[in-house]
């Protein structure tokens, strides 16, 4: 598959923790098929923040990555889980 092309004029200046995420979809082969991984990371850590992976790629795939990535930082600023 061709690589697409990056439209985006990438000037995002991350001044603190989670004020800015990206994510993005990529596939993974494997013995029994393709699954696919949604991540997600915050440019001022650089950490991988969330992430899921599925056999379809789906809008649910994209939802548990931010689902994740929510509870962590819901965690981290001691909101309680079942307030997201």
């Amino acid at each position: 598959m061709p690589i697409a092309e990056n439209i985006a004029v990438q000037t995002f200046v991350a001044t603190r923790p989670n004020k800015i995420w990206v994510t993005d979809i990529t596939y993974v082969p494997t013995a029994d098929g393709w699954l696919y991984l949604a991540g997600i990371k915050d440019l001022y850590t650089c950490e991988v923040v969330g992430y899921a992976m599925s056999a379809q790629m789906t809008t649910e795939l994209v939802r548990q990555a931010l689902w994740h990535a929510g509870s962590d930082l819901a965690r981290n600023l001691g909101v309680h889980r079942a307030l997201l």
